[in-house]
This record gives structure tokens, C-alpha cells and sequence, in this order.
């Protein structure tokens, strides 16, 4: 995704674009913790079970967990791409947009 960085968070890996945050690898090496919509978030959960979950830590923030061992590469690719929707500028996704089309 555009001018999306690779940098640390909580001494982790983390992306950001723009630096606002999108996600970070969580200490276990195995569980994303990354950025989602909170009213979408019990869907998700839902509809991935044992794949997404949230901790009591995670529950009022517009996160969620992903258990990376069980998770398909095209779902991660999804809430990757989702994360960065939330956190891009309007302006650099409009122009993502002109130049991609057929993604959305």
C-alpha cells in the first residue's frame, strides 16, 4: 500500500502510513494486533473464529488480533488493506483509487 513504513511499535515490528499507526506484530511472534473498524470488528470475529479474537486489553480500542499461524494469506491482505484505508489521508486514497480501479 502507499507510503505505508516499516518501523517498530512496543519494541515489535509495526506499519504505519503517514506515521499513523495500522499494526504491529505482538511479542508472541504469532498475533497481529492491527486496526479495524469497531462496529465491524464482531463480524469479523464472527465470521473467523479462532483466526480474529479480541483481549480485554484490545476491547475498547479499534483493534483487532490475528492468530497469523491459522490466518489465510488473502485475510491478512484484507485487514492490511482495511487498516490502511482507516489510517491513510482521503487524499492519498482517492489518488490509490484513479490508479487502481478494479481493487476496489
Amino acid at each position: 500500500m502507499p507510503e505505508v513504513v516499516v518501523g517498530t511499535a512496543y519494541g515489535t515490528p509495526a506499519l504505519r502510513v503517514r506515521k499513523a499507526f495500522m499494526c504491529r506484530l505482538r511479542e508472541d511472534g504469532e498475533t497481529l494486533a492491527i486496526r479495524c473498524d469497531p462496529e465491524e470488528r464482531p463480524f469479523l470475529i464472527e465470521v473467523n473464529d479462532g483466526v480474529l479474537f479480541v483481549t480485554p486489553h484490545y476491547q475498547d480500542w479499534p483493534m483487532g488480533l490475528v492468530a497469523l499461524p491459522r490466518a489465510g494469506e488473502e485475510l491478512v491482505r484484507e485487514l492490511l488493506e482495511d487498516a490502511w484505508a482507516e489510517r491513510a489521508p482521503k487524499s492519498l486514497i482517492a489518488a490509490w483509487r484513479l490508479e487502481h480501479p478494479c481493487d476496489e
